[in-house]
């Protein structure tokens, strides 16, 4: 009768009053004490307390040492202290228990990945594919291995039946994107990130991708589209502001480009992003620009002051960089935790990381550049081609 009411409370999320009913079973029969403490011990894990956490499990593994599940959760806690090596062990002993425990053969993946064996990972993942193949996440994670291995075919292969688990999933959806674009098959890869924005449509990494790849197309028009809803995301952010006007100026509506940077300037008077191209720009409509050039010289020499004061070193840039990740079905990576009554179990995806692209995938990917710009502060106007965006952005946004 208890056990069913501590299971109740659990399936609840009343976990003070599971708590209270689970501790009663410490003072009686062995069993019934392994029972509560894995019980108490993935209930703690939940909450964060990892002391109590990994206190209960040692209790459970104490009392019952062929209980799969109270393995496990020694396992998670060692896991969350990084001995990887000992969590490893205590997975496997599960496994050896309870040759289809999903919760042990899960974690001895992502313990896998954590100590840099993703063959070993992949086949912990693919082995728990065969007992539940409809898990978005065990599908999630072969396809992550597989792209992390540089097997991008592969990797389509099992996104694509991830997407049919979870078709409209726009993270998933944005990494098909992704890996299309790295294998140059940039209408998939057009096809995926816009499907993902229609989806999502919030995500400054998928918007950011779209709006550059209509600039790499000289479609301007429709890449202002993008980077308006980016500054309706972020209005605080220069960047997509700066972005727009540049679009406006390579199609060459320079009176509208020169209002926008006006405005821009107002608000933000030491981007010398903006100063440049209000320079530039005055000078070709034939407009006073003596004003903004000092305004410039002086911005460039309190910059190389504080360079120099800072003990040397390379030239501050102008704008504001790209920091970008595209996230694939969730960012960051946590375990399955268990118990021993259908209290629930936790199950979640490693995000991803991309490693930083290479010098010719920035050269393939970066937007055609406009009107020639003086980026030194000087007042040559027939300077080399800018490559825009605040220099760096467009190459990093289009990866």
């Amino acid at each position: 009768m208890e056990v069913e009411q501590a299971l109740q409370y659990l399936k609840s999320k009343d976990f003070d009053k599971a708590i209270a009913v689970l501790k009663s079973f410490e003072k009686k029969d062995q069993n019934m004490k392994a029972m509560a403490a894995t019980n108490l011990s993935f209930i703690y894990f939940l909450e964060g307390d990892l002391e109590s956490a990994n206190q209960y499990a040692d209790l459970a593994v104490r009392n019952s040492r062929y209980n799969a599940k109270a393995l496990v959760n020694k396992g998670n806690c060692l896991f969350m202290t990084r001995e990887f090596h000992r969590a490893k062990e205590l997975y496997l002993e599960a496994i050896g228990v309870q040759a289809d425990c999903v919760e042990a053969i899960y974690n001895l993946g992502l313990t896998n990945m954590r100590m840099s064996s993703p063959e070993e990972a992949r086949q912990a993942f693919e082995k728990l594919h065969t007992i539940i193949p409809n898990n978005p996440a065990v599908i999630y994670q072969i396809a992550n291995l597989y792209e992390l291995q540089g097997q991008a075919q592969q990797a389509v292969k099992w996104f694509n039946v991830l997407i049919t688990r979870v078709p409209t999933d726009p993270g998933v959806l944005s990494r098909l994107g992704q890996i299309f674009s790295k294998e140059n098959e940039e209408s998939q890869g057009f096809h995926y990130q816009l499907e993902s924005y229609r989806h999502y449509p919030v995500n400054l990494d998928v918007i950011s991708w779209l709006g550059v790849w209509f600039v790499k197309h000289e479609m301007y028009e429709k890449s202002i589209k993008y980077f308006e809803r980016a500054s309706q995301i972020q209005p605080n952010e220069v960047k997509w502001r700066l972005m727009v006007t540049s679009c406006y100026r390579r199609m060459g509506n320079y009176a509208k480009a020169l209002l926008l940077y006006e405005n821009i300037h107002e608000e933000y008077p030491e981007n010398s992003e903006c100063l440049r191209y209000l320079v530039a720009i005055c000078k070709d409509l034939g407009r006073p620009y003596e004003q903004y050039q000092q305004l410039l010289v002086k911005l460039d020499r309190a910059v190389a002051s504080q360079v120099k004061n800072a003990g040397g070193g390379a030239g501050a840039g102008a704008g504001t960089g790209a920091n970008t990740t595209m996230s694939g079905m969730s960012k960051g990576e946590s375990k399955e935790n268990t118990n021993t009554g259908g209290g629930g179990r936790s199950e979640s995806k490693s995000g991803s990381n991309r490693g930083s692209p290479s010098k010719k995938q920035r050269e393939d990917l970066a937007a055609p550049s406009a009107k020639g710009v003086n980026r030194g502060g000087g007042g040559n106007n027939n300077a080399r081609d800018d490559e825009d965006f605040a220099d760096d952005d467009v190459s990093d946004l289009l990866v």
